[in-house]
């Protein structure tokens, strides 16, 4: 690239191109994940979707490798690369909501904070993740977790349109071709830059039932196994977590269980504040809690809950995933000797309670694929220090490894690790829809420009 190519480019856009010389380049390069540290050649802020087309255009005509980064958080770190383009969306920030339709149109920089601030004015909610820098954009593209995971199913389940700028440089809308339609339900951004998504909405809030039960290391064993049985029985209204951790330096732990092992049982339930704190009892009655911090809390504070946990730049964070068969005795031993031999007191090990409207959807019905395991685990390894990054990441694999046994094989796609062995775990996440999703991926980009998420192959 010259100075003229450049300079051309700058021209041509509304936003801004931000060049390794420029004073703000190191603050945005960087992403959610502390322990990021890629240069790209050239970083697009984008201000609408011309710039995009620009920036693609750009890329494809130099051989640039291209990064999409919507959010910025971004724990594997493929929002941004080394020597290439870096496509940025996080100054498209609209959020329009049409409450008698019951739709939102939402940019691709939006944050679920952002999309929650507008929904919530309408008394609406849209499904999306735990933690509210989180991008809308490539966890939509990824499936989409969260606490409205069991009443309305993933944030790509209620995927209703896109707007898809496309390796070639044309802006496509997505829902004028089914398969690239049903490609970005679960897909990941393999199928070009998606700079507006229009999603269904629906009634939440603004207050609901929290549960939140605090029990101690001693008594994660058997704290788990009633929670199995449990949430085998638990209504779709909620959707809950059962989390290996270590008791952190809050006062509404009690002092003793600072730094120890323990378990804690999150859940929320989406209807009424009565309905929820009936419904959410029997989880509270559960064994001898040390703590019981559960009330009801507006909907939006509920989505803040994990975010203080998980503060950006300064933490340094490896996270993998296994969808369980079922969680036996055998694994819940596994899984306490292994919270408790975590190298880091940030880390923990999550129990995501599936089922409900997530496994109603057919495992041909999305990309995302199939959806008849009953739980999640999450595996993240949280740390501050750069020296314990060979040691943390070293404890999330061993916990990878000895969950597998317990697995259907796939994994959740947003907790990637460093997207090492990507191929097998493509292959297997996707499964028999592979082929169907390599077949739009021919259509839409043949040459793999955009290959730094879960890569899905052209050939």
């Amino acid at each position: 690239m010259t100075q003229n190519t450049v300079e051309g480019l700058a021209n041509r856009l509304r936003g801004r191109v931000v060049r390794p010389t420029d004073a703000d380049y190191d603050r945005v390069r960087a992403v959610w994940n502390g322990m990021v540290d890629k240069r790209p050649a050239l970083i697009v802020r984008c201000a609408g979707t011309s710039d995009v087309l620009e920036a693609v255009r750009h890329a494809r005509a130099r051989g640039l490798p291209v990064a999409v980064r919507g959010g910025g958080h971004n724990v594997s770190g493929a929002a941004v690369c080394d020597d290439g383009l870096v496509v940025d969306l996080t100054p498209m920030r609209g959020v329009r909501v049409d409450p008698a339709a019951g739709t939102v149109r939402a940019d691709g920089g939006v944050t679920i904070g952002d999309l929650d601030r507008e929904t919530q004015a309408f008394g609406l909610a849209v499904p999306m993740g735990v933690v509210t820098e989180t991008g809308i954009a490539g966890l939509t593209l990824g499936g989409g977790l969260g606490w409205l995971r069991r009443k309305y199913g993933l944030s790509c389940d209620d995927l209703i349109s896109a707007d898809v700028v496309t390796a070639d440089g044309r802006v496509v809308a997505a829902e004028s071709d089914p398969e690239l339609m049903w490609a970005l339900k679960g897909g990941g951004g393999n199928f070009g830059v998606v700079t507006s998504f229009e999603f269904r909405a629906h009634p939440v809030g603004p207050e609901v039932f929290f549960a939140q039960v605090i029990h101690a290391g001693r008594d994660a064993r058997s704290a788990l196994r009633a929670y199995r049985e449990w949430a085998a029985a638990a209504p779709d209204e909620i959707s809950s977590f059962a989390i290996l951790w270590h008791g952190p330096p809050d006062e509404a732990v009690p002092a003793e269980h600072h730094g120890a092992p323990i378990v804690v049982f999150a859940a929320l339930h989406s209807g009424s504040p009565r309905e929820g704190e009936e419904a959410l009892r029997p989880l509270r009655a559960i064994g001898t809690p040390i703590a019981d911090l559960s009330a009801a809390s507006s909907y939006l504070e509920v989505q803040r809950f994990f975010d203080e946990d998980y503060p950006a730049h300064v933490m340094r964070y490896y996270w993998k995933s296994r969808y369980l068969t079922g969680l036996p005795d055998e694994l819940i031993d596994v899984l306490v000797e292994l919270n408790e031999a975590a190298p880091s007191p940030h880390s923990t090990l999550d129990v995501w309670q599936l089922g409900g409207a997530f496994a109603r959807v057919g495992a041909q019905d999305t990309a995302f694929g199939d959806r008849s395991a009953p739980f999640l685990l999450g595996i993240e390894a949280n740390w501050e220090d750069p020296a314990d990054d060979e040691a943390c990441i070293a404890w999330a694999r061993r916990v990878h490894a000895a969950a597998a046994p317990f697995s259907t094989g796939a994994e959740y796609l947003n907790f990637p690790g460093l997207y090492e062995d990507a191929d097998r775990t493509v292959r297997d996440t996707f499964g028999a829809n592979l082929d169907r999703l390599a077949a739009v991926k021919r259509r839409y980009d043949p040459d793999n420009l955009f290959r730094f998420t879960h890569n899905i192959r052209p050939s």
